[in-house]
């Protein structure tokens, strides 16, 4: 008998079927479409793409030669064109394509045309600079619409953007450029967050010490902050593009065109910057856009993200602007200045479609009802969530206190290296479980395996075949590319991500394998007995390590923070623990919990378990550097080592 891969324990029986009103406006209703994409995968993808423009059609939709994939081979395009240009001639010219919010309350407004005239300035600008095809320009910004401009204007020219999260430091962001080679630099005089000024051409001074492929630096005006500038470097954006010409015809480029470079952390310390190329990564991101989110004409899209992951790439700017949606760009933080401010921005745009992250989820849980109850989110007509697997209770939270109960709720599965969402349910089709990413998109062969490379239902997520907005690798370094993704099993992409699948067929993403614990023979994930902790009603968020236990292997540690009037008690302590061998079994009751106010986590939201385990095994800590807050890692060490 072969032993499973690992355990999936928790279960989840709730149905929410989509409601007739809003099957029969969907974008997509037919379930047959899934039976058609799978009968011929190549057909459906070429015909999405005969949906956008093409300067010359391809010869051949995929050419495959594992682990490198070409699609739409022959076939030239532009992605910049097709956010913009294409909609010019019809009534989208005039329709708002960026509602923009700045943390101070300012705003701003672009329609199509303004700002197919902003990316056609600056793009001539980058010429004037001598950016020419294949050149890496970074871009290091806060959340302003001339970040998009910025990117659609690399686009439109056939450089390559790479941009860098505003919240990294200098010796992130220099590693970035040395890696890229990158040639110019897009910054700001800085950006809001939280009331205060992040100073990004400070960090960019700092990072330029050591990066000999700089030429210039541009400098954009946000904040109003004196900042130094260079002489014979440095240039205001504005001074760049006071004299350009408003129109900059679109460059057709190769399907095959790199389009941008995203680092991702990489285990080795080194960041892994993942290609993306033209072509299949603008049709992936067009059809799962609209198929996804069913945008409408009249919607107000907004995907809270940062630009700086690869969601704001695909879900902030590419894929709402191929559709021709208006989004809208809130720059600051969710808590500022109180813990209402996303659900007033809803109030205020009439936000009809919102995608966010369970890690913001769960803190707008913790803040209270109170916040989203003052205003009013009748507008909101479908939810997404995106950035890891969400618990039932934080789903159901979201589908009754934010939707209503009347949204359809998308929780989507992919990766920076997907490009785009791989696995979602259909909101006009699926009928979703709190909890399940539910089934792949059509057209991907999305797979569980266990560890001989078999077909099971609980293991690993594997992905069987090419998929148009696949990463083309690591930026030089291939054998990198062979072995972290196409090593573990022959002939299939390794997600890293633990899955389980259902009767129904639907997947249950369980987390990085990574976080997997090993409790007596068990192999268990984190997030499971996470979820069953937050079921409890005095939980707000949890987060599970193991820790090394001389009999068992790993003994299961729990750091869990509260709701608000809920106490830190020896009875809660044990309450918890009984909780989880109610909703899981025995195997998964916490050795160890402790009571902590926060919990360390990226500037992406993403909690830091490695630190927790670090701190749970009483070593030094590891690397903090993209903590959003490092002092909370350093109380809690201290709070551990007191208890």
């Amino acid at each position: 008998m072969v032993k499973k891969a690992l355990e999936a324990l928790l279960k989840e029986d709730r149905v929410f079927p989509p409601a007739e009103s809003f099957r029969r406006r969907a974008n997509v209703s037919d379930p047959s479409v899934y039976d058609s994409a799978a009968k011929d995968r190549l057909k459906f993808w070429a015909d999405l793409a005969g949906q956008l423009h093409w300067f010359k059609k391809w010869d051949r939709v995929l050419e495959w030669d594992l682990p490198y994939a070409k699609w739409f081979v022959g076939g030239t395009t532009n992605i910049s064109f097709n956010c913009l240009d294409r909609h010019l001639a019809g009534p989208r010219r005039d329709k708002t394509a960026i509602l923009w919010e700045g943390e101070p309350g300012d705003e701003r407004r672009l329609t199509y045309v303004e700002l197919h005239r902003e990316v056609c300035r600056f793009a001539n600008g980058l010429k004037l600079l001598g950016v020419q095809k294949g050149d890496r320009v970074t871009l290091y910004m806060p959340m302003v619409p001339e970040l998009c401009v910025a990117m659609l204007s690399c686009a439109r020219i056939g450089a390559v953007h790479s941009v860098v999260f505003g919240g990294f430091s200098a010796e992130a962001l220099r590693d970035r450029i040395n890696d890229s080679k990158s040639k110019i630099v897009v910054t700001a005089d800085g950006g809001w967050r939280r009331g205060a000024v992040l100073p990004l051409k400070q960090f960019v001074d700092e990072a330029l010490t050591g990066t000999p492929s700089v030429e210039r630096v541009v400098v954009f005006k946000r904040s109003g902050s004196a900042v130094p500038m260079k002489k014979g470097r440095d240039l205001g954006w504005e001074e760049l593009v006071g004299n350009q010409s408003d129109s900059c015809e679109a460059e057709p480029l190769d399907s095959e065109q790199m389009l941008y470079l995203l680092y991702t952390s990489g285990t080795t310390g080194k960041p892994k910057g993942i290609i993306h190329t033209t072509g299949g990564y603008m049709v992936g991101c067009y059809a799962s856009t609209h198929w996804i989110f069913d945008l409408k004409e009249e919607d107000v899209y907004w995907c809270s993200a940062d630009i700086g992951w690869v969601t704001g790439h695909s879900y902030v700017v590419y894929g709402p602007l191929l559709n021709g949606a208006t989004v809208l760009m809130y720059e600051g933080a969710p808590n500022h200045p109180d813990n209402g401010r996303f659900w007033a921005i809803v109030e205020k745009y009439r936000v009809s479609v919102f995608y966010t992250a369970p890690t913001a989820i769960r803190s707008f849980m913790k803040w209270g009802d109170d916040f989203p109850g003052r205003h009013d989110l009748s507008s909101l007509r479908l939810l997404g969530s995106v950035g890891e697997p969400i618990n039932p209770e934080a789903w159901i939270w979201y589908h009754q206190t934010i939707g209503g109960g009347r949204c359809p709720i998308v929780d989507t599965w992919w990766q920076t290296e997907t490009g785009h969402i791989l696995i979602s349910p259909l909101p006009g089709i699926t009928a979703t479980k709190p909890g399940s990413a539910t089934r792949p998109f059509p057209g991907i062969e999305a797979d569980v395996v266990n560890d001989q490379g078999e077909s099971a239902d609980s293991g690993y997520l594997v992905i069987k075949s090419p998929w148009p907005g696949m990463l083309r690798g690591i930026y030089g370094d291939p054998e990198r590319y062979r072995e972290i993704y196409w090593s573990r099993f022959p002939n299939l992409y390794f997600t890293g991500d633990g899955c389980k699948r259902d009767k129904d067929g639907f997947f249950w993403l369980l987390g990085r394998v990574d976080d997997v614990l090993k409790v007596s023979g068990h192999r268990l994930s984190t997030m499971e007995i996470e979820s069953a902790l937050v079921d409890h009603p005095a939980v707000a968020e949890a987060a599970v390590i193991g820790k090394s236990h001389e009999i068992k292997e790993n003994a299961v540690v729990a750091f869990v923070t509260l709701k608000g009037r809920a106490k830190a008690t020896p009875e809660l302590n044990q309450q918890l623990k009984e909780h989880v061998v109610k909703k899981i079994g025995s195997i998964a009751r916490p050795d160890e919990i402790l009571f902590t106010a926060d919990l360390p986590k990226t500037r992406s939201g993403k909690i830091m378990r490695r630190l927790l385990r670090d701190i749970a095994e009483g070593r030094a800590l590891g690397d903090t550097s993209t903590l959003a807050d490092a002092g909370v890692v350093n109380s809690l060490k201290e709070k551990y080592e007191e208890d």
